[in-house]
């Protein structure tokens, strides 16, 4: 499972022209599930996501966790794109809408998350805070 988090300022995800989510200062999560993934690694991603140090203390250091900042996830199927031979990517390694979506969504319950609408196509805005975006993974 990878996880591309962004530290936004806001962040948003339409379909078909309407907003379905949006959040204000938090977390943007771009998550991929790959074949063969668990509901283990699922809460493991996810138990790592609620304690990543990514937002600023006091004294401006990375040091704080999302607390009670809002978090938004979206699948992102695209993380798995191998581009290691030739210039089409390959999605061989990513798992299907069958085996992701209950993934995606046990992850976006525990982060008590967000969400887009699971294999639509989806329009996401953000504003990259920092910028700060780190990719995690399982």
């Amino acid at each position: 499972m990878r996880a591309l988090v962004q530290r936004v300022t806001r962040a948003s995800v339409a379909v078909e022209g309407e907003i379905v989510s949006e959040i204000g200062p938090g977390m943007l999560v771009l998550l991929g599930v790959k074949k063969g993934d668990t509901e283990a690694e699922a809460e493991k991603v996810a138990a790592k996501l609620l304690k990543l140090r990514v937002f600023e203390d006091g004294e401006g250091r990375m040091n704080e966790p999302p607390g009670e900042r809002e978090i938004l996830c979206i699948s992102q199927f695209t993380l798995y794109g191998d581009t290691r031979k030739g210039n089409r990517p390959s999605w061989i390694e990513a798992a299907g809408g069958e085996e992701a979506e209950p993934l995606y969504d046990l992850v976006c319950e525990k982060l008590d998350a967000k969400k887009g609408i699971f294999g639509a196509d989806m329009k996401v805005e953000l504003v990259n805070d920092g910028p700060v975006t780190l990719l995690v993974e399982t």
